[in-house]
């Protein structure tokens, strides 16, 4: 790690919180019997907040920040500690041999949208398959509801062209759903 001077509004939390911190990692150890951990989880915390530089000034609420990091090395050092259990060969799952034709398009996908602009792209990958609903993305973008979900469309519109084009990809013509999927190269 660089040489960074500690930053004062770091410094401040940090001599506000150290002992209350140490307690909690303390605390949390000691059922664990690992309690001389928690001097290294708390040198973790402060690593982090270092890392912060200038950053750390722009949080809301320090205290609240070292607490969050601190539960989570905690929670990473659990992981870490309790044992791995394989599961026995006849909980294994073996994906089934004829898988629906949108099923193996997960190699062709991030291919795809790469064909598409950044515009494309973003309205997809938050919309289609990040959950954000229209309304959020448009709010998010300072679109209007009609012109986020013409983004949408627009959008959903090239990445098919796209497919049929790149990845072989048919669509029924009842449905408009996939029906086959031929990677290039393949029969």
């Amino acid at each position: 790690m660089r040489d960074t001077p500690m930053v004062p509004c770091a410094l401040q939390a940090w001599q506000a919180s150290e002992q209350e911190l140490r307690g909690y990692l303390r605390k949390r150890l000691q059922a664990d019997r690992d309690e001389d951990y928690s001097e290294d989880l708390l040198h973790e915390v402060f690593l982090r907040l270092m890392r912060q530089g200038g950053k750390f000034c722009e949080v809301d609420n320090a205290r609240s920040w070292l607490f969050h990091v601190a539960r989570n090395l905690l929670i990473d050092h659990q992981r870490r500690r309790h044992p791995t259990v394989e599961l026995p060969d006849e909980l294994a799952w073996d994906p089934p041999d004829d898988l629906a034709p949108v099923d193996s398009l997960v190699a062709c996908l991030p291919r795809a949208l790469d064909c598409l602009s950044p515009e494309d792209r973003d309205a997809l990958i938050h919309c289609d398959l990040g959950g954000l609903t229209q309304a959020e993305y448009a709010a998010m973008h300072g679109l209007s509801l009609s012109g986020a979900k013409s983004r949408v469309q627009r959008a959903r519109s090239r990445l098919r062209r796209v497919l049929v084009e790149t990845c072989g990809v048919r669509f029924d013509a009842d449905s408009g759903q996939v029906c086959c999927y031929v990677p290039p190269g393949g029969e």
